[in-house]
């Protein structure tokens, strides 16, 4: 079941995505006075289509490869690769017989519908939900490092005060981009000293392998067992929630990455847990797992404080116009990452099955729309990079045409069109592989 929630979600939100996407093309052709003679959801490779219908001279229909979608323009070379309507010469509806700052408009008319949808998504968002962040200045314990962080220098307690000179605010700030993609300088204060602490360019691609809870969290202390997995060691040994750990193996743990440290310290071994249950001391025996737990839940922020900011309707849109903008920059960066090395390509791509998984088994309208949002800012830079037979390949040879005041030749757009077309199908098949192997790995 929970496979189907996360596949509807996928193709509800794609399809969203896809048809606003075409119809920036299709709106923006049609007011150039262009004729479009297919608008698709999906592709109807070799001929094949789940649906259509025929209005007002344009066929509108689904295919049944869900890769995409596409409209058809007259008179121009795009992924049907129909030149036969070239031939002959230009006619007043088609797209080659339009000025060239009319046709950059038509091209660029999809990625700027993505980019509105994504303002607007953030935009909304941010007016129903505000925001709720840990006030950094407020953190009672500091923080506490993952594997991550310990390796490149923080400590447990240390208090992050800024990034490259900058003061942090929200804790979340340590969790962004400004951090996560590295060569950045921490202000870490350590009893009572500064000290500061680099991020290396690759911690990206260590947070892909480990997670991003083994970089940073906020420091907590031990508090009572809120939950017990069933059928989990802790179960077994007899642990009941409302119990309150004070250590293990007689060693006192105050703070909850103690308690993971000296857990995990003795994976496949036997541990005793020291609670307080009904004001008695005792001494529980348990096993430990592979992966270094026991199988309880605590609550992680009972002593971290939260704070909350509601914004009006006009004062909502800058706050979500910059979460929007900030995605499709962390996007950019993150390709400038992969093209210089520091961050491998496996690492930095997900496809259908990973996008799948994070919109999760379950329906969260909230975190719906926060991945569409998402998408459609992602579906925006991608659109835009420079290849041909996406938007931005077209852009740029319109224009070059610009410059040299002609249009470059037919069979030049038709190789440049397969080149980028053995592009995309390289990469299709490198990301879903990708996709498939951390599948069957995780």
């Amino acid at each position: 079941m929970d496979g189907l929630v996360m596949t509807g979600q996928l193709l509800l939100g794609l399809s969203i995505l896809i048809i606003l996407h075409e119809a920036g093309h299709f709106f923006a052709a049609r007011a150039f006075g262009i004729r479009v003679e297919k608008f698709y959801l999906f592709f109807d490779a070799w001929g094949f289509k789940l649906f259509s219908f025929n209005y007002k001279g344009c066929e509108y229909g689904i295919g049944w490869l869900p890769l995409g979608g596409y409209v058809k323009i007259s008179g121009m070379i795009d992924e049907s690769m129909d030149t036969d309507q070239l031939a002959g010469p230009p006619q007043p509806w088609e797209f080659r017989s339009k000025p060239a700052w009319q046709r950059l408009i038509v091209m660029l008319g999809g990625v700027t519908v993505n980019i509105v949808l994504g303002i607007f998504i953030f935009w909304m968002l941010t007016l129903k939900n505000g925001e709720t962040f840990i006030p950094n200045d407020k953190l009672p314990d500091g923080i506490a490092p993952g594997i991550i962080g310990r390796e490149i220098g923080l400590q447990a307690g240390d208090r992050i005060t800024a990034v490259n000179g900058t003061p942090v605010k929200r804790f979340e700030e340590l969790t962004s981009s400004k951090v996560l993609l590295g060569n950045t300088e921490l202000t870490v204060q350590r009893n009572g000293q500064t000290i500061p602490v680099q991020v290396p360019g690759d911690v990206l691609e260590m947070v892909s392998d480990l997670g991003i809870g083994q970089f940073v969290e906020p420091r907590v202390r031990m508090s009572g067992v809120v939950q017990i997995a069933a059928g989990g060691n802790a179960e077994k040994a007899g642990l009941k929630v409302g119990d309150s750990i004070l250590a293990v193996n007689a060693k006192p743990v105050t703070f909850y990455d103690e308690f993971k440290t000296e857990v995990q310290s003795v994976k496949n071994k036997t541990v005793s847990i020291s609670v307080i249950r009904d004001q008695q001391a005792i001494e529980i025996p348990t096993q430990v797992s592979e992966d270094g737990t026991i199988g309880i839940y605590i609550s992680q922020y009972h002593n971290i404080p939260l704070e909350s900011v509601n914004y009006g309707f006009l004062a909502a849109l800058p706050v979500g116009a910059a979460k929007a903008w900030g995605s499709f920059m962390d996007n950019a960066k993150g390709l400038g990452k992969v093209a210089s090395g520091q961050v491998k390509a496996n690492k930095a791509f997900t496809g259908p099955i990973g996008i799948a998984t994070m919109f999760g088994g379950t329906v969260d309208w909230v975190k719906f729309w926060s991945l569409v949002g998402l998408l459609s800012m992602a579906l925006a830079l991608m659109n835009l990079l420079p290849i041909p037979a996406l938007d931005g390949g077209h852009a740029i040879f319109l224009l070059i045409e610009m410059v040299k005041g002609k249009p470059l030749g037919d069979k030049f757009m038709e190789r440049a069109q397969m080149v980028g077309f053995v592009i995309l199908i390289t990469l299709m098949v490198f990301v879903f592989g990708n996709d498939i192997v951390k599948h069957i790995i995780n």
